[in-house]
Formats: C-alpha cells, sequence, structure tokens
C-alpha cells in the first residue's frame, strides 16, 4: 500500500496536533465519526441518508471543536438545591460557506441554537478552480465570538481562504474551520493565508485530481445532499 508521507505525518499527530510550522490541525478519528464518514463517502448513499450520515458526523466535529471553548460559573438552582454549573464565555457564529456548508450547519444547530448564523458565499470557477465571492451576510458581533466556518470539503483551500479573509476583514479574531474531508494542498493553502486558523476534519485525503476535486473524497458533497 503506498501512503503519501504527509497524510501519514498528519494522521500520526493524533487527536490534536500540530506539524512543525503549520496550523492546530485536528483529525477526528472517533470510531462512530468513521462510520459516518465511510457512508457519506459510498457512491450508493441516497441523499435522504448522506444527509443523515452528514448531520451526525457534523455534530461529532463540532464537539471537537469545541472541547476547549472558555466557559464561566454560573449559579443554577435545581429542584433541590443551589448548585454551580457553567455556561460559554462567548458568543458562537457558525459560517456556512454556500451552498455545501449548510449541510454542517444543519446538523450543529441543535446543539447551540443561539448561535448566530452568517453566510459566505463563494463559488469555484470549474475552469480556473478559483474561488469568485458573490455574497456575504457577517454579524457585527464578530469581534468577541468564537467563529466557525464550515465547508464539507478542503480541496484547494481557495474557498476557504477567502472565506476567512472576509470573516477577518469583518473583525473576527477566533476563527476555526470545519471541513469532512481535506487534503494536503488545502491544508498548506490555508497555513500559508490563515496560520492561525484551527482546522477540524475527520479525514486528510491523499490529495486533489487534475479537476482539483479531492482523491478519494465523496464528489460533490452539495450536490449529494441537496439531491441537485
Amino acid at each position: 500500500m503506498t501512503v503519501n508521507p504527509v497524510v501519514e505525518n498528519f494522521a500520526s499527530t493524533g487527536k490534536r496536533g500540530r506539524m512543525p510550522g503549520m496550523q492546530p490541525v485536528v483529525v477526528v478519528q472517533h470510531p462512530l465519526a468513521q462510520c459516518h464518514l465511510a457512508a457519506i463517502r459510498a457512491v450508493g448513499t441516497p441523499s435522504h441518508e448522506f444527509r443523515r450520515h452528514l448531520n451526525h458526523l457534523a455534530r461529532l466535529l463540532f464537539l471537537e471543536a469545541t472541547r476547549e471553548l472558555p466557559v464561566r460559573e454560573i449559579d443554577v438552582q435545581t429542584p433541590l438545591k443551589q448548585t454551580v454549573g457553567s455556561q460559554l464565555a462567548r458568543p458562537l457564529v457558525c459560517v456556512p460557506i454556500l451552498r455545501a456548508g449548510l449541510g454542517l450547519l444543519d446538523g450543529i444547530l441543535p446543539l447551540v441554537p443561539d448561535a448566530v448564523v452568517a453566510h459566505v458565499g463563494i463559488r469555484r470557477n470549474e475552469e480556473t478552480a478559483l474561488p469568485h465571492a458573490y455574497y456575504a451576510n457577517l454579524p457585527a458581533s464578530l469581534s468577541n465570538a468564537d467563529v466557525f466556518l464550515l465547508d464539507p470539503m478542503l480541496a484547494t483551500g481557495g474557498s476557504a481562504c477567502e472565506a476567512a479573509r472576509q470573516l477577518k476583514e469583518a473583525g473576527a479574531m477566533r476563527i476555526t474551520m470545519i471541513c469532512v474531508v481535506s487534503c494536503p494542498e488545502g491544508l498548506a493553502a490555508m497555513e500559508r493565508a490563515h496560520p492561525d486558523v484551527a482546522i477540524v476534519t475527520a479525514a486528510i485525503d491523499s490529495g486533489l485530481n487534475d479537476k482539483c476535486y479531492i482523491v478519494p473524497g465523496l464528489g460533490d458533497a452539495g450536490d449529494r445532499y441537496f439531491g441537485t
């Protein structure tokens, strides 16, 4: 079996690691996450099952991405006595990259129904593989929030880099990207442009084909999620 050494190095860092000179990259290897990933990779998985598995996987990725969020103590009155509980110290903002990122959002929002949802529209030019930004709706509260950028695929990194640029320009200071599948090319692009953006993913695949699609990947996540 031939193994891409870059992928092997990333994977060998364990659950939460950093390659020298690179941003934190978390590969979520929980057995349930990997089972849901296998289901959405399979070409025969119909759209309704693709949605279900992606929603479950998004929740698992988000749980890992929020593991170290700061909390503050609050007083909680139970039916029996007063005790101490926790509350997130900062607001959360979820930013799906349209349209495929909406598939991750659907799985995450039940966990944080109070989160603010922003949107960034970026379309990849299929001839040049370069990003084309066509829409953005961002809140004014990004500077004091924990921001989660959502996109199932981190391929060339063009869309992710442009989205992170827009978020920083709007004031975001703490950004974590959540993606289902990534590859060395996309991770390297993000490292060059945004070394401070942490990345949480379920897999680092071997690379891109001549059409800039991740291999083995899972195809077009948006098309498979929405059925169009």
